[in-house]
C-alpha cells in the first residue's frame, strides 16, 4: 500500500493509475489524513457466471418453505420486536 498526498495525486495521476492497474492499493491522504483509497477493480466477466458452481455442496433443508411466525413477518414489514 502507498500513501501520497493530493497534489501528488493529481501531478502523477496516471502513474498510480499504471500502479493500481498491477494490483497496488494507493491511499490519498490530505494533510496526511487517509481520505480516499484507489484499488483495482474487479475483473469484468465476458460470459456469464456458469449455473450450478455448488451442486452437491448444498442442501436447502425442508424448514426453508415452511412458513415464518408471524412477528418475523410483522418485523419485515416494519414493526418493531
Amino acid at each position: 500500500m502507498k500513501k501520497i498526498n493530493i497534489h501528488e495525486a493529481k501531478t502523477h495521476l496516471s502513474h498510480y493509475l499504471e500502479e493500481v492497474e498491477h494490483g497496488e492499493i494507493v491511499v490519498v491522504c490530505r494533510r496526511n489524513q487517509p481520505v480516499a483509497e484507489i484499488r483495482p477493480l474487479a475483473p469484468h466477466r465476458n460470459k456469464p457466471r456458469p449455473i450450478g458452481l455448488s451442486k452437491g455442496k448444498f442442501t436447502v433443508p425442508a424448514s426453508f418453505f415452511e412458513e415464518l411466525p408471524e412477528d418475523m413477518l410483522a418485523m419485515f414489514g416494519g414493526a418493531e420486536s
